[in-house]
Protein backbone atom coordinates (compact mmCIF):
# COMPACT_ATOMS: atom_id res chain seq x y z
CA UNK A 1 0.00 0.00 0.00
CA UNK A 2 1.58 3.29 -1.15
CA UNK A 3 0.83 6.16 0.42
CA UNK A 4 -1.42 5.03 2.66
CA UNK A 5 -0.62 5.77 6.86
CA UNK A 6 0.44 2.20 9.17
CA UNK A 7 -2.64 0.55 9.63
CA UNK A 8 -3.14 -1.26 13.28
CA UNK A 9 -4.44 -4.78 13.02
CA UNK A 10 -5.36 -6.49 16.56
CA UNK A 11 -2.44 -4.15 18.33
CA UNK A 12 0.35 -4.85 15.48
CA UNK A 13 1.63 -1.54 13.76
CA UNK A 14 2.38 -2.28 10.01
CA UNK A 15 4.45 -0.61 8.50
CA UNK A 16 4.05 1.73 5.56
CA UNK A 17 6.08 2.24 2.35
CA UNK A 18 6.97 5.28 1.10
CA UNK A 19 8.93 6.06 -2.43
CA UNK A 20 11.93 7.32 -0.60
CA UNK A 21 12.95 4.52 1.38
CA UNK A 22 12.34 1.02 2.96
CA UNK A 23 8.90 0.71 5.00
CA UNK A 24 9.80 2.58 8.41
CA UNK A 25 7.40 2.01 11.42
CA UNK A 26 4.65 5.14 12.07
CA UNK A 27 2.22 5.79 14.61
CA UNK A 28 -0.77 8.18 14.29
CA UNK A 29 -0.63 8.93 17.60
CA UNK A 30 2.82 10.51 18.72
CA UNK A 31 3.93 11.02 22.31
CA UNK A 32 1.82 8.13 23.50
CA UNK A 33 3.20 4.61 24.44
CA UNK A 34 2.18 1.60 21.88
CA UNK A 35 2.66 -1.64 22.50
CA UNK A 36 4.00 -3.47 19.48
CA UNK A 37 4.06 -7.12 19.90
CA UNK A 38 6.61 -9.44 17.97
CA UNK A 39 5.15 -13.02 17.21
CA UNK A 40 2.51 -15.04 19.48
CA UNK A 41 3.21 -15.01 22.94
CA UNK A 42 0.77 -17.42 25.01
CA UNK A 43 -0.72 -15.50 27.93
CA UNK A 44 -0.35 -18.36 30.20
CA UNK A 45 3.37 -18.53 29.65
CA UNK A 46 3.44 -16.15 32.05
CA UNK A 47 4.97 -13.86 29.31
CA UNK A 48 7.84 -15.32 28.82
CA UNK A 49 8.86 -16.97 25.35
CA UNK A 50 9.42 -20.76 25.60
CA UNK A 51 8.52 -20.23 29.57
CA UNK A 52 7.08 -23.55 29.63
CA UNK A 53 9.04 -25.55 27.10
CA UNK A 54 11.76 -26.40 29.38
CA UNK A 55 9.84 -29.15 31.58
CA UNK A 56 8.90 -30.55 28.12
CA UNK A 57 12.69 -31.24 27.24
CA UNK A 58 13.36 -32.60 31.20
CA UNK A 59 10.81 -35.10 30.69
CA UNK A 60 11.48 -35.97 27.48
CA UNK A 61 15.70 -36.61 28.02
CA UNK A 62 14.56 -38.93 31.37
CA UNK A 63 12.02 -40.34 28.87
CA UNK A 64 15.04 -40.71 26.13
CA UNK A 65 18.01 -41.98 29.62
CA UNK A 66 14.99 -44.37 30.78
CA UNK A 67 14.31 -45.69 27.48
CA UNK A 68 18.43 -46.29 26.29
CA UNK A 69 18.49 -47.97 29.95
CA UNK A 70 15.51 -50.52 29.79
CA UNK A 71 17.35 -51.30 26.22
CA UNK A 72 20.65 -51.74 27.33
CA UNK A 73 19.50 -54.46 29.73
CA UNK A 74 17.58 -56.17 27.17
CA UNK A 75 20.53 -56.53 24.96
CA UNK A 76 22.90 -57.36 27.92
CA UNK A 77 20.33 -60.41 28.84
CA UNK A 78 20.24 -60.92 25.22
CA UNK A 79 23.22 -61.38 23.60
CA UNK A 80 25.54 -59.50 26.24
CA UNK A 81 27.98 -62.43 26.07
CA UNK A 82 28.22 -61.93 22.32
CA UNK A 83 27.44 -58.41 22.32
CA UNK A 84 28.92 -57.08 25.45
CA UNK A 85 31.86 -59.76 26.65
CA UNK A 86 30.24 -59.01 30.13
CA UNK A 87 31.86 -56.24 30.20
CA UNK A 88 28.59 -54.37 31.24
CA UNK A 89 28.03 -56.75 34.39
CA UNK A 90 29.80 -55.05 37.38
CA UNK A 91 30.89 -56.78 40.57
CA UNK A 92 28.40 -56.00 43.43
CA UNK A 93 29.86 -54.29 45.83
CA UNK A 94 32.22 -56.57 48.69
CA UNK A 95 31.27 -55.73 52.13
CA UNK A 96 34.48 -54.26 53.71
CA UNK A 97 36.19 -56.79 56.32
CA UNK A 98 36.78 -53.46 58.38
CA UNK A 99 33.05 -53.13 58.77
CA UNK A 100 33.15 -56.47 60.15
CA UNK A 101 31.76 -58.85 57.42
CA UNK A 102 32.80 -62.42 57.50
CA UNK A 103 35.24 -63.99 55.42
CA UNK A 104 32.63 -66.19 53.55
CA UNK A 105 31.11 -63.64 52.23
CA UNK A 106 34.00 -62.57 49.95
CA UNK A 107 34.38 -64.83 46.54
CA UNK A 108 37.25 -67.04 47.14
CA UNK A 109 40.38 -66.29 44.94
CA UNK A 110 41.26 -67.90 42.00
CA UNK A 111 43.81 -70.60 42.56
CA UNK A 112 46.92 -71.39 40.18
CA UNK A 113 47.08 -75.80 39.74
CA UNK A 114 49.75 -75.86 42.31
CA UNK A 115 47.73 -74.18 45.24
CA UNK A 116 44.68 -76.09 44.60
CA UNK A 117 46.24 -79.05 44.54
CA UNK A 118 48.06 -78.16 47.76
CA UNK A 119 45.12 -76.88 49.43
CA UNK A 120 43.15 -80.39 48.44
CA UNK A 121 46.18 -82.49 49.62
CA UNK A 122 45.62 -80.67 53.44
CA UNK A 123 42.18 -80.52 53.08
CA UNK A 124 42.13 -84.67 52.18
CA UNK A 125 44.74 -85.15 55.48
CA UNK A 126 42.02 -83.38 57.65
CA UNK A 127 39.29 -84.83 56.24
CA UNK A 128 41.00 -88.35 57.05
CA UNK A 129 42.41 -87.33 60.53
CA UNK A 130 39.52 -85.99 62.26
CA UNK A 131 36.96 -87.17 60.72
CA UNK A 132 35.02 -84.43 58.92
CA UNK A 133 33.44 -84.06 55.65
CA UNK A 134 36.20 -83.31 52.66
CA UNK A 135 33.69 -80.23 51.59
CA UNK A 136 33.94 -79.02 55.09
CA UNK A 137 37.57 -79.59 55.04
CA UNK A 138 38.32 -78.26 52.26
CA UNK A 139 36.50 -74.57 52.61
CA UNK A 140 37.77 -74.53 55.95
CA UNK A 141 41.14 -74.76 54.49
CA UNK A 142 40.36 -72.05 51.84
CA UNK A 143 39.29 -70.08 54.72
CA UNK A 144 42.27 -70.17 56.65
CA UNK A 145 44.06 -69.17 53.46
CA UNK A 146 42.52 -66.69 52.92
CA UNK A 147 42.66 -65.03 56.20
CA UNK A 148 46.32 -65.32 56.69
CA UNK A 149 47.43 -63.96 53.34
CA UNK A 150 45.29 -60.69 54.26
CA UNK A 151 46.50 -60.86 57.79
CA UNK A 152 50.26 -62.31 56.64
CA UNK A 153 50.09 -65.02 58.82
CA UNK A 154 51.40 -68.57 58.32
CA UNK A 155 47.92 -70.54 56.99
CA UNK A 156 49.30 -73.63 57.80
CA UNK A 157 49.59 -72.09 61.51
CA UNK A 158 46.17 -71.37 61.73
CA UNK A 159 45.00 -74.93 60.67
CA UNK A 160 47.79 -76.08 63.05
CA UNK A 161 45.66 -74.02 66.11
CA UNK A 162 42.48 -75.65 65.15
CA UNK A 163 43.46 -78.91 64.74
CA UNK A 164 44.85 -78.53 68.36
CA UNK A 165 42.40 -76.72 69.76
CA UNK A 166 39.43 -77.86 68.46
CA UNK A 167 40.08 -81.16 66.36
CA UNK A 168 38.07 -79.04 64.06
CA UNK A 169 34.97 -79.49 65.63
CA UNK A 170 33.30 -75.72 64.75
CA UNK A 171 31.01 -76.32 67.75
CA UNK A 172 33.70 -77.65 70.54
CA UNK A 173 33.36 -75.83 74.02
CA UNK A 174 35.29 -76.17 76.99
CA UNK A 175 34.88 -76.14 80.80
CA UNK A 176 36.75 -72.61 80.51
CA UNK A 177 34.10 -71.14 78.59
CA UNK A 178 36.62 -71.25 75.23
CA UNK A 179 33.84 -71.61 72.05
CA UNK A 180 34.42 -73.13 68.35
CA UNK A 181 37.32 -73.76 65.98
CA UNK A 182 40.14 -71.75 67.57
CA UNK A 183 38.34 -72.13 70.88
CA UNK A 184 38.06 -68.39 71.69
CA UNK A 185 36.80 -66.69 74.85
CA UNK A 186 34.36 -64.28 73.53
CA UNK A 187 34.15 -62.63 76.77
CA UNK A 188 37.88 -61.45 76.77
CA UNK A 189 37.57 -60.11 72.93
CA UNK A 190 34.23 -58.91 72.41
CA UNK A 191 34.81 -56.01 70.58
CA UNK A 192 36.49 -58.39 68.04
CA UNK A 193 32.83 -60.11 67.88
CA UNK A 194 30.78 -56.49 67.61
CA UNK A 195 32.62 -56.15 63.80
CA UNK A 196 30.87 -59.11 63.15
CA UNK A 197 27.13 -59.39 64.98
CA UNK A 198 28.09 -60.05 68.34
CA UNK A 199 29.35 -62.88 70.71
CA UNK A 200 26.82 -65.32 69.56
CA UNK A 201 29.03 -65.45 66.47
CA UNK A 202 31.56 -67.17 68.10
CA UNK A 203 30.50 -70.70 66.89
CA UNK A 204 30.49 -69.17 62.93
CA UNK A 205 33.48 -70.97 61.26
CA UNK A 206 34.41 -68.31 59.23
CA UNK A 207 34.11 -65.78 61.80
CA UNK A 208 36.14 -67.70 64.65
CA UNK A 209 38.62 -68.41 62.26
CA UNK A 210 39.32 -64.90 61.59
CA UNK A 211 39.14 -63.23 65.31
CA UNK A 212 41.08 -66.34 66.77
CA UNK A 213 43.93 -65.39 63.74
CA UNK A 214 44.02 -61.34 64.67
CA UNK A 215 44.16 -62.43 68.26
CA UNK A 216 47.46 -65.13 67.61
CA UNK A 217 48.67 -62.01 64.77
CA UNK A 218 48.48 -59.44 67.62
CA UNK A 219 50.19 -61.58 70.12
CA UNK A 220 53.28 -62.24 67.56
CA UNK A 221 53.44 -58.63 67.12
CA UNK A 222 53.39 -57.91 70.30
CA UNK A 223 55.97 -60.56 71.73
CA UNK A 224 57.84 -61.02 68.78
CA UNK A 225 58.13 -64.87 69.01
CA UNK A 226 56.19 -67.15 67.94
CA UNK A 227 56.62 -69.70 70.35
CA UNK A 228 55.51 -67.09 73.27
CA UNK A 229 52.78 -65.99 71.39
CA UNK A 230 51.34 -69.44 71.03
CA UNK A 231 51.81 -69.90 74.79
CA UNK A 232 49.90 -67.06 74.98
CA UNK A 233 47.36 -67.39 73.48
CA UNK A 234 46.56 -71.36 75.45
CA UNK A 235 46.92 -69.11 78.39
CA UNK A 236 49.94 -71.10 79.19
CA UNK A 237 52.57 -68.92 80.02
CA UNK A 238 53.87 -70.67 83.40
CA UNK A 239 54.73 -73.62 80.89
CA UNK A 240 58.36 -73.77 80.52
CA UNK A 241 58.27 -76.65 78.26
CA UNK A 242 56.23 -75.22 75.70
CA UNK A 243 54.02 -78.25 75.51
CA UNK A 244 51.33 -76.67 73.84
CA UNK A 245 53.85 -74.84 71.19
CA UNK A 246 55.63 -77.70 70.30
CA UNK A 247 51.87 -79.12 69.60
CA UNK A 248 51.24 -76.69 67.16
CA UNK A 249 54.50 -76.77 65.37
CA UNK A 250 54.39 -79.81 65.10
CA UNK A 251 51.40 -79.90 63.08
CA UNK A 252 52.05 -77.18 61.38
CA UNK A 253 55.46 -79.19 60.12
CA UNK A 254 53.35 -82.28 59.46
CA UNK A 255 51.20 -80.35 57.36
CA UNK A 256 54.00 -78.81 55.60
CA UNK A 257 54.94 -82.24 54.79
CA UNK A 258 51.71 -82.77 53.45
CA UNK A 259 51.18 -79.86 51.28
CA UNK A 260 54.69 -80.66 49.43
CA UNK A 261 54.29 -82.70 45.85
CA UNK A 262 55.79 -86.14 46.25
CA UNK A 263 58.49 -84.74 44.44
CA UNK A 264 59.54 -82.20 46.75
CA UNK A 265 58.68 -84.34 49.86
CA UNK A 266 61.52 -84.89 52.19
CA UNK A 267 62.27 -88.41 53.01
CA UNK A 268 60.80 -90.03 56.61
CA UNK A 269 64.27 -89.92 57.80
CA UNK A 270 65.34 -86.05 57.08
CA UNK A 271 61.44 -85.27 58.67
CA UNK A 272 62.67 -87.63 61.84
CA UNK A 273 65.72 -85.59 61.95
CA UNK A 274 64.22 -81.65 61.30
CA UNK A 275 61.95 -83.00 64.20
CA UNK A 276 64.21 -83.73 66.33
CA UNK A 277 65.97 -80.60 65.67
CA UNK A 278 62.86 -78.55 66.62
CA UNK A 279 62.13 -80.81 69.85
CA UNK A 280 58.52 -81.83 67.80
CA UNK A 281 57.25 -84.54 66.27
CA UNK A 282 54.17 -85.39 63.89
CA UNK A 283 52.93 -88.34 62.57
CA UNK A 284 54.32 -89.63 59.09
CA UNK A 285 50.85 -91.07 58.36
Amino acid sequence: MVGTGPVLRKGVLLPRRTQIGPAQLKCRNKGKAVIVRIGSINPDRGGSPGGAQWPRKVVSTLALIASLAALTLVLESQYGQWLFGGSLKTDAALPDEADGTAASAKPAAILTPVEESRHRAVSEYVAKRYRVSREVALDLVGQAHRVGKELQLDPLLIIAVIAVESSFNPIAESVAGAKGLMQIIPKYHTEKFQAFGGAETVFDPATNIRVGAQILKEYIRYTGNVGIALQMYAGALGDNEDQYTNKVLGMKQRLQYVAQTPAHRPTSTAVRTASARTGSSFPLD
